[in-house]
């Protein structure tokens, strides 16, 4: 694949004092606390270099707010050396055309889902490297997948053929599923139009007897307007109210409360750079930056979480109605789920190896979300 050279902007950077960078390293690692207040300009600190980086998240929700005052902090983090130029979903790039624009250079880095490069064919582990169907079902765990089982080395890999780095993950929210029909049980789907996000989230409804839709976010609360569509997985409570969805659908179907999420309860997102753009960068600017990343991932969680809480309280004066899945759909949505884990990880070794981290996950003892009975009858194709 042919990238764009490095711009001419690269012979700009400006190193920072070296003591202030340690200082403000240290800070970052620290405590995601770092990122949570806007960063006013200084104007004692001149801006080295401009990068656009794109974020999945439309303007107006709360997962922009959250990105665009974390690239406000950038400038003041790296001491000028950097300023972050953010960008909402869909406004240099159509949301699917992400991964294509930052690897050509169109952006400098993007804010995504890596489930988008499994629809678009151009990664299809990128749907086991984000939150599937009854897979691991909190944040931690995931962080024990990227950071102590090795995912974090693995997908950097998989994202370097591309001309990409991927800097790190991002911790969001579990998705809901809205709908304008009553569903209190796997059999209410049936039939119905539901958009989802492809791959094998859409797999495991379609086998349920629903008839999937592929919809960018930005279109999915206009199709359940207009009637287009009966039902739409998307984001969490506080984007899904920011984005008008208790002005379009009547309820909001979630499994019982001890799987409040069967398709997606940890919806991960991705800060990604061109490789070109991540390889000028000095090594202690690439070790902040994934330093920040983290911060921003914590930041990115609970600013979700907090604005949650309201968000709950306005659906129900909205006259939304939560409706529940019962503990045999769970059962049942498992034994659907499980056998498609295998299909969707053996189409190549790529998706192989990135569930066997997943079944390492699974079975350590501390988790036991899976034990090997489970799993005697599939084989994994490595």
């Amino acid at each position: 694949m042919t990238h764009r050279g490095q711009s001419r902007r690269e012979s700009a950077v400006v190193t920072p004092n070296t003591t202030r960078r340690n200082a403000l390293f240290v800070a970052a690692a620290a405590s995601a606390g770092a990122v949570a207040a806007p960063f006013v300009g200084n104007a004692q600190v001149s801006v080295g270099r401009k990068l656009k980086i794109q974020s999945l998240w439309t303007e107006n929700t709360i997962g922009y707010r959250t990105f665009e005052t974390w690239c406000k902090s950038i400038v003041e983090l790296t001491a000028g050396e950097i300023e972050f130029v953010p960008f909402a979903g869909g406004t240099v790039s159509e949301i699917f055309d992400m991964m294509t624009a930052t690897s050509a250079g169109v952006l400098d880095g993007m804010h995504w889902v890596p489930h988008y490069a499994a629809i678009t064919g151009a990664m299809p582990a990128g749907a086991l490297l984000t939150s599937f169907p009854m897979g691991l079902p909190h944040p931690h765990q995931w962080d024990m997948l990227f950071d102590s089982y090795g995912g974090t080395e693995l997908a950097r890999e998989l994202y370097a053929r591309h001309g990409l780095h991927y800097v790190g993950h991002v911790h969001h929210d579990m998705n809901l599923i809205h709908s304008n029909k009553p569903i209190r049980s796997l059999d209410d789907f049936r039939g119905l139009n539901l958009r989802m996000p492809g791959g094998i989230v859409a797999d495991c409804f379609e086998a349920i007897g629903a008839r999937t839709i592929a919809l960018a976010g930005s279109e999915v609360q206009p199709a359940l307007a207009s009637g287009a569509i009966d039902a739409a997985d998307f984001t969490g409570p506080a984007m899904n109210y920011d984005l008008g969805f208790a002005e379009v659908s009547k309820y909001i179907v979630m499994g019982p409360t001890s799987t409040p999420c069967l398709h997606q309860p940890v919806d991960l997102t991705i800060v990604v750079f061109n490789q070109n753009v991540w390889n000028s960068f000095p090594a202690a600017t690439q070790e902040l930056l994934t330093e920040l990343v983290r911060a921003f991932s914590i930041k990115h969680f609970t600013a979700h979480q907090e604005a949650n809480v309201a968000a709950w309280t306005k659906f129900a004066e909205a006259g939304v109605e939560v409706t529940r899945l019962s503990e045999d759909d769970v059962g049942r949505f498992r034994k659907i789920a499980l056998p498609l884990w295998f299909e969707w990880a053996n189409r190549d070794t790529d998706s192989a190896r990135v569930f066997k981290l997943h079944l390492d996950v699974m079975l350590n003892p501390a988790v036991a979300y899976i034990n090997p009975e489970d799993i005697k009858d599939f084989e994994l194709k490595l």
